[in-house]
């Protein structure tokens, strides 16, 4: 049972900002009344131009929350592109490897760096929402959907299974104040896609944006990003891939063919597709580029016997699942789910 969450901005200080203030107190009015406790760590609201500035004191807050002994969760309030700086203040002096206890860490799209910064903790984490854009969502209510499975980890500590969406949403073009109460408009979802291979598959997801993971290798967007990466070791290596399931997702700059491509053939250069059980894409934003996905999907990998499944509702489309990282998963695209924390079955 979670009973005080700690928010944190790891990427972007946005929710400091004063034009979202609105959204945020929808927020933390919809936390209150699950009967949690909200910190706010020292930093977190600070704005964009002062995070942006100061990355240590964005470590400070992750460290801070982790060392709580009163926080149970800690929530991130939205990605953004660069917590990739992060990483000599949490690993110089093993910072974060001294301060990490058993907490729930839930995040996504930038964040996907800091899944992996705990995954060389040996941490599982969660992944699949943040604060702004899902606790935060200004239509009527949470979406149903994502709001099932936040609340499941909050009473139970973690998730035991992901089904698929009956509707996907599309993407919210404004998030002004007069907003507040409007949906967006909705179309039926087709469920979890096997584009290759065995229905059934089994290991722990690892993974995340793959946005993120591309520009850990390539520095179009920050040259320092693939130094600091490969210095500190983030991305695993072939043999920590081993029998894994690797997620995939993409963001909301939704990445051209080219690009989407680009970032499958760097990940294959790393001997990922060798190594994993299978493989989860995520449902794009908006289903931009969903046709060009699968197909690059299955052409780079160029691997028919490695199972592929097309279309999960997690990361940057909405609805949102979470999915946990680190403990056993069973893969059924035949029975449209994923069980979590079972023994590991073989494909029949």
């Amino acid at each position: 049972m979670i009973r005080k969450i700690a928010v944190v901005s790891l990427s972007s200080g946005i929710i400091g900002e004063e034009f979202v203030q609105f959204e945020v107190e929808i927020g933390l009015r919809r936390l209150q009344e699950f009967g949690l406790q909200v910190q706010f760590m020292p930093n977190a609201r600070k704005g964009l131009k002062y995070l942006a500035e100061h990355p240590e004191k964005r470590a400070e807050d992750l460290l801070q929350a982790f060392r709580d002994p009163s926080v149970d969760m800690i929530l991130c309030a939205i990605g953004g592109d660069d917590t990739y700086r992060l990483l000599p203040y949490l690993f110089d002096h093993d910072e974060l490897a001294h301060a990490v206890t058993g907490k729930v860490f839930l995040g996504f799209s930038d964040t996907t760096v800091n899944h992996l910064m705990l995954h060389k903790l040996g941490l599982p984490t969660f992944y699949g929402q943040a604060f702004l854009p899902d606790i935060c969502e200004i239509g009527p209510e949470m979406h149903p959907y994502t709001r099932q499975y936040f609340l499941e980890l909050i009473t139970t500590g973690g998730i035991r299974e992901i089904t698929p969406s009956p509707l996907w949403y599309e993407e919210r073009l404004s998030f002004k104040p007069d907003q507040v109460g409007t949906r967006t408009p909705s179309h039926p979802n087709q469920g979890f896609e096997l584009l290759q291979g065995s229905p059934v598959f089994s290991g722990k997801i690892l993974g995340g944006c793959i946005d993120s993971m591309l520009d850990m290798f390539d520095g179009a967007r920050y040259a320092d990003m693939p130094v600091l990466c490969k210095k500190y070791h983030l991305f695993p290596d072939a043999r920590d891939w081993k029998g894994r399931i690797l997620l995939l997702e993409s963001s909301e700059e939704k990445p051209s063919p080219e690009t989407y491509r680009k970032a499958l053939e760097i990940l294959k250069q790393t001997g990922v597709f060798d190594s994993v059980s299978g493989v989860l894409a995520g449902k794009p934003m908006d289903e931009t580029y969903a046709d060009e996905y699968r197909q690059l999907l299955v052409e780079v990998i160029g691997n028919p016997a490695l199972p592929i499944v097309f279309n999960l509702n997690v990361g940057h489309a909405m609805p949102r699942c979470i999915i946990p990282f680190g403990i056993s998963a069973r893969v059924d695209a035949d029975r449209q789910i994923i069980r979590f924390g079972e023994e590991k079955e073989e494909a029949q």
